[in-house]
């Protein structure tokens, strides 16, 4: 069950990064949902690989084919299912890290699991390519909620040592919210995005990667969605974005710095809006006890450097059982973060749609 969300929501992906191809199925959608192919479109294309310096020179197309769960590009409460066929492949490039694993990878792990039975090539079902099929789902889930008044945007805000602008947490308007998303470089501030792009061309230089971190948010989303403990609405988002390969943490509005505050400065003071409660800040990150607040809803995901460099790394060879040399041969984006901030947005939209619904059922 390992690739299948259960909720309100069946998300399940499958497929391989160099298997003939990739695909998602989705169960749950409200049927009389019209999906716009061109908005979808436009969306996957900010994650596709090979359109500029600072990713992955393979190619591919990433247009989704629907083989059910449509007419007339219309849901029509039918299972969804959606296949992007793999088409610039070099599985050769990989064939050595079956005995000799990537550091950082999940090259060794996968081989502990699946006994050597796993696909290797490219990563296998490891890959950031399998965040196509989610960005699938998540971009359908996206224009569905936009119609319910919830609109959701991302922006790169930090590479390195570079900082971007951050969302204002409290007075957050749509505008500044997709600002990124049009950009060619996902930031909110030109400039950032200057210096993000040189800590990246440093790293390709030097042989090596560099991290990153992505800022995401969501507006108009109504108080009352998730639950306490267990199923609370921080627990549901970061489930989806630890799906997300590369990412190694997720806070909530003040997150960690709120460790260094005291109460008086981490509570956020209630007041009367035209007759609806507002706070005057949010460090809570527009979430209380697992329950939204109406708030915006603000939360950052930090993405690891690539695994996979051109530089000389230390393993070990697992036929032989001794240490070894790794040079890692293939086409890797020397920093992962810019192609997965839509990730980020897709996997807050799969996470808000899913209470959504559940919310419906319950009402």
């Amino acid at each position: 069950m390992g690739s299948t969300f259960v909720g309100n929501l069946r998300i399940s992906i499958f497929g391989q990064s160099h298997s003939g191809g990739i695909g998602v199925s989705v169960d749950g959608l409200p049927a009389g949902e019209k999906i716009d192919m061109g908005a979808l479109g436009a969306f996957l294309a900010r994650r596709a690989p090979g359109q500029n310096s600072w990713s992955t020179p393979r190619k591919e197309a990433d247009l989704p084919e629907f083989l059910g769960g449509l007419v007339n590009d219309t849901t029509c409460g039918a299972p969804l299912a959606a296949v992007i066929r793999n088409s610039n492949t070099r599985s050769g490039d990989y064939e050595n890290l079956r005995d000799v694993p990537r550091p950082g990878h999940a090259d060794y792990t996968a081989q502990v699991k699946y006994r050597g039975y796993q696909d290797v090539a490219g990563g296998g079902h490891f890959s950031g390519r399998l965040t196509a099929p989610l960005c699938i789902a998540g971009g359908i889930c996206m224009q569905i909620l936009a119609r319910r008044g919830v609109e959701i945007g991302a922006h790169l805000s930090r590479v390195g040592n570079a900082e971007d602008v951050r969302f204002d947490p409290v007075r957050l308007d749509s505008a500044t919210l997709h600002a990124a998303a049009a950009k060619p470089f996902p930031t909110l501030d030109d400039a950032a995005g200057e210096r993000m792009r040189a800590e990246i061309q440093s790293a390709r230089e030097a042989l090596d990667s560099v991290g990153g971190e992505i800022e995401c948010a969501a507006i108009g989303v109504p108080a009352g969605l998730g639950d306490p403990m267990f199923d609370g609405m921080e627990n549901r988002i970061a489930r989806i974005i630890f799906a997300i390969p590369a990412i190694k943490g997720v806070e909530f509005g003040a997150g960690f710095g709120a460790s260094r505050l005291r109460g008086s400065e981490n509570n956020d003071p209630y007041f009367m809006d035209g007759g609806a409660v507002r706070a005057r800040t949010n460090n809570a990150g527009g979430i209380l006890g697992g329950i939204t607040s109406g708030m915006p809803l603000i939360l950052r995901a930090a993405v690891k450097p690539t695994p996979s460099i051109a530089r000389a790394q230390q393993s070990v060879s697992l036929s032989r059982g001794t240490d070894a040399e790794l040079e890692i041969r293939g086409r890797h984006d020397p920093c992962i973060a810019p192609r997965a901030v839509p990730c980020v947005e897709a996997a807050l939209a799969i996470a808000l749609l899913d209470a959504m619904l559940e919310k419906d059922r319950l009402d």
